[in-house]
């Protein structure tokens, strides 16, 4: 017998039904910990070589206070830390509802080599090329959404969000209605836009869900009036539901003088389908790093686009990129409220976004939202059929949906945080929801387009797994989690200013000092 023939007749361990997984564990000290003192990565200059001088006016009193280490502990550190993460490129990461985790597609990136050197302040006349980028993805983003004009100055966003804000501001006082000073929001939009509008000075009204799981009608209508300046909402919203009679929403706020703003956060589902005008909308932004396909980058860069209709165009902010016959240039809107962030905007993911919607095109943007929707439903499906799981309103969903544990934590005292927990034993992300919980025990889950049946039916095994477990041994499940870095974090200090610790040195400050 040859050795081809002798490996023929070995057993084959069967494939669990289940996938086995074990994260590294690292116990990674942070770098500032690592540091020890005259250790270098790089090496210094040569004696006598060229200084850069300085005016006293940006030269620093004192060296920056920066980790010392040699590359090899860098190069550790890194690659240790990367170990411990899970992400749209290791796992199925359709747990992260409302954040639209999509795949992004590596060429893109490679864009990024031929804008590395580029300069916020450099000339116009050296930057052309960059600059018909922002011009064209501007106009792309305006007609998706069917606005007038679109700004691409938002460095994420919330920062849209309050770029929005700041517009309805500037709007009204030009108009002599400074008075408006209050926000209409919803419980299920994305919770910026009340923080944003609170933040700006206004008062919240925040309208709850009737019984079918949308927006009050009535609420509203007992809320607008000669104060309202806004209404800033999420549709769909994060639970998924598309309200259906939005254009009647938008109505009621502008016959009594209001702007109505769009977040487009959960766009992903009704690109070539719906459009932000088509509801009479005067507002709104896009996020570039969810519906766009930017990289979320573990919460940055990420960037935002404000689209307004034609009366908002000179409050914009700048600057925006125009033509002018012969070459592009950066205007500034003549009522602008200013600028939301240095330079034009993030210019890589800029790019990025630019680079995905040229390469699919209008049919493949419809294409995206049709296989959203349909992935969230399939998955939908799945996750009813376990035991103890729910989705609160019997309605079909967009692209995402806001479930419940409800029935299975009454039965077994396992929360939603906790089976959370667990999956990533598994190799998975999951995420409850936005505070306050509505929806009690809730989980939020939003597949897009980038996941496929088997991804999903994996995803769907995982958590029927976990809830039976929890019926079975509640107090094994409580335990988890066993094969990954993720740990429980007491969420106490979070609610005391006092203990919060910004930066390193800030934490030694408070805590070890």
């Amino acid at each position: 017998m040859n050795s081809a023939e002798s490996f023929a007749e070995l057993p084959v361990k069967p494939k669990p039904a289940i996938r086995r997984f074990h994260q590294a564990r690292w116990d990674e000290p942070i770098i500032f910990e690592l540091s020890q003192p005259g250790r270098r990565g790089i090496a210094v200059p040569e004696p006598g070589a060229p200084k850069v001088e300085l005016p006293d006016s940006v030269r620093r009193a004192s060296k920056p206070a920066l980790p010392e280490l040699s590359q090899l502990h860098v190069l550790r550190h890194y690659l240790r830390l990367s170990q411990e993460n899970l992400g749209v490129d290791l796992n199925i990461d359709v747990g992260q509802g409302t954040c639209t985790m999509k795949y992004s597609p590596k060429v893109n990136d490679t864009f990024m080599a031929d804008i590395a050197d580029l300069h916020p302040e450099q000339p116009v006349e050296s930057a052309q090329g960059v600059l018909e980028i922002y011009h064209t993805l501007e106009r792309m983003l305006a007609e998706i959404s069917g606005m007038a004009r679109v700004s691409l100055q938002p460095g994420s966003g919330s920062a849209a969000i309050y770029a929005n804000i700041a517009m309805i501001r500037a709007y009204h006082e030009a108009n002599g209605e400074g008075h408006r000073d209050q926000v209409i929001t919803t419980m299920f939009s994305h919770p910026s836009n009340a923080a944003c509008a609170k933040t700006a000075g206004y008062e919240i009204i925040t309208l709850m869900p009737d019984a079918e799981g949308l927006p009050d009608i009535e609420a509203l209508r007992a809320a607008v009036g000669p104060r309202t300046a806004a209404l800033m909402i999420t549709n769909p919203e994060d639970t998924g539901i598309f309200n259906p009679r939005i254009a009647e929403f938008v109505e009621l706020v502008h016959s009594v003088g209001g702007l109505a703003c769009y977040d487009q956060a959960n766009a992903n589902g009704i690109l070539g389908i719906t459009r932000a005008a088509d509801a009479g909308f005067d507002l709104g932004h896009f996020n570039l790093h969810k519906t766009f396909s930017t990289p979320h980058a573990c919460g940055g860069p990420a960037a935002g686009a404000c689209g307004v209709s034609e009366k908002l165009i000179p409050f914009l902010p700048g600057p925006v990129v125009d033509f002018d016959g012969s070459g592009y240039v950066l205007t500034t809107p003549e009522k602008s409220i200013g600028k939301i962030r240095p330079g034009l905007g993030v210019t890589p993911n800029i790019v990025r976004a630019y680079a995905w919607i040229m390469s699919l095109g209008a049919e493949g943007l419809r294409t995206v939202a049709e296989t959203a929707v349909l992935n969230n439903n399939y998955l939908m499906h799945k996750i009813l059929q376990i035991p103890g799981a729910s989705a609160p309103w019997d309605k079909r969903r967009v692209e995402q949906v806001r479930y419940s544990w409800q029935e299975l934590s009454e039965e077994t005292g396992v929360h939603s945080e906790e089976i959370g927990v667990r999956a990533a034993d598994f190799g998975v992300h999951y995420w409850t929801s936005h505070h306050p919980y509505v929806v009690p025990e809730p989980f939020t889950l939003e597949p897009t387009e980038s996941y496929s049946k088997e991804d999903l039916d994996e995803y769907a095994a995982i958590l029927a797994h976990v809830a039976d477990e929890a019926r079975r041994d509640p107090a094994f499940v409580k335990g988890a989690p066993y094969n990954s870095t993720v740990h429980k974090i007491d969420m106490t200090p979070l609610d005391d200013p006092k203990q919060w610790a910004p930066t390193w040195r800030a934490y030694v400050r408070k805590h070890l000092s």
